[in-house]
């Protein structure tokens, strides 16, 4: 199995180029199923949930080719509407597929993502808002087996599921008559969805509010051309592995608004930033200010950099605390921070952090894809050598990070 290994304590100097964004490809793709045709992506991210994605498509009769960042599908010959176990269970965004499979096909099977029982969140919220499209939906050997063309309905998600919006954006856009969706996610990666959708031909209105409107088509065509937006996220772990590790780093190609306050954070933690239009420069600062988060739902601190930020605190001068508000049981990193020397106490989904002056290089393990950047972060400060197993992880959500963390002075290699 591979492992990173980090000499930590280097200063990292130099310019990282942000990738596309995965959680804003993996939708897209799934809505090439609505139209037959030709599509063309570009700014694809070369990731591990690409590949599953691709595959995935090419079970339920596409055809998918990815080089140079570019993927081409052609989803003219698709009939099989289901998304087995042995795909799923590996990446919770396969359950994309059942929104545009039912606008399509009127009929989809997916298999319920692994770890999750029949109910809770997120999965009952796509279930839910499903059923009062009119969709027949019942749980067949792990499977949910869904029928029916969706008809139009007013729709409040009890919580800005960014999963459940896109789903039934996608279900929606070809259902009969009008749809009301309320209380929906507002991140960018939705609002670059709603775009594809409606160059395809959609009819949404209010993209990028709270409340969207839309009108059934009877078809809609395939995209010749479309650009993935950068990722947010990717861009977040970067600068907090600037400010962690001193230096100067430049983060190009990204758009600073998808990431303000994480922006503003690091500013108020002591560290210097400038934006400059698609770069964002951040230079580190050896005095690291103690900043509490909260994560929220976009335009709020991005859990999906909670791992990150509690890494970076570790080596904070004071006492700072990281609450989850988003998922509550999302701290397996925390444990192997304090094998570095970290010093965090967890109360329910809050972890308290003591700065210390030093992280020490040890042997740790990642648990997920945003754990992972945490645990290299950390080892990028740690004085010493650490080795962190379990990498497939990382390869999920960032594409070949060792050689780019290289290239701006970082002492990592994979074995």
């Amino acid at each position: 199995m591979e492992k990173f290994e980090i000499l930590g304590a280097r200063e990292l100097n130099g310019k990282i180029k942000i990738n596309g964004a995965k959680n804003a490809l993996l939708p897209i793709m799934t809505s090439t199923l609505l139209a037959p045709g030709n599509y063309s992506l570009n700014n694809v991210p070369d990731l591990k949930d690409t590949r599953t994605m691709a595959e995935l498509l090419r079970r339920i009769g596409a055809s998918v080719s990815f080089k140079n960042n570019q993927l081409l599908i052609n989803t003219v010959n698709v009939s099989k509407p289901v998304a087995p176990y042995d795909l799923v269970k590996t990446m919770r965004a396969s359950f994309y597929v059942l929104g545009p499979l039912l606008g399509r096909l009127g009929h989809a099977e997916v298999s319920l993502p692994g770890g999750c029982a029949w109910g809770p969140r997120p999965v009952d919220i796509h279930i839910e808002a499903l059923k009062k499209l009119g969709v027949n939906i019942s749980l067949e050997g792990g499977n949910i087996v869904a029928k029916g063309n969706p008809i139009g309905n007013n729709i409040k998600f009890k919580f800005p599921s960014v999963g459940a919006t896109g789903n039934l954006m996608m279900a929606s856009v070809l259902g009969k008559g009008q749809t009301i969706l309320k209380n929906v996610a507002l991140e960018p990666d939705i609002i670059s969805l709603g775009d594809f959708l409606i160059k395809m031909g959609a009819d949404i209105k209010g993209l990028g509010t709270s409340e969207l409107v839309i009108n059934g088509k009877d078809r809609l065509n395939p995209v010749d051309e479309f650009d993935i937006i950068p990722d947010r996220i990717e861009a977040g772990t970067f600068l907090i592995a600037g400010a962690m590790c001193g230096g100067s780093i430049e983060i190009e190609n990204v758009n600073p608004d998808h990431i303000s306050i994480v922006i503003d954070k690091l500013i108020e933690s002591g560290v210097r930033v400038k934006t400059v239009k698609n770069s964002i420069i951040v230079n580190g600062n050896k005095k690291i200010k103690p900043v509490n988060v909260t994560t929220a739902p976009y335009p709020g601190f991005p859990t999906d950099l909670q791992a990150q930020w509690i890494a970076y605190m570790t080596i904070a001068n004071g006492l700072s605390t990281v609450t989850d508000e988003i998922y509550y049981d999302r701290f397996t990193h925390v444990p192997e921070l304090n094998r570095l020397g970290a010093n965090i106490t967890m109360n329910k989904n809050t972890a308290t952090i003591i700065g210390v002056s030093n992280l020490k290089g040890a042997p740790v393990m990642s648990t997920d894809i945003r754990a992972s950047a945490s645990l290299i972060l950390a080892s990028l400060a740690s004085i010493g050598k650490s080795k962190i197993s379990r990498i497939y992880h990382i390869d999920r959500g960032y594409e070949k990070i060792e050689n780019r963390l290289k290239k701006v002075g970082a002492d990592i290699t994979r074995s």
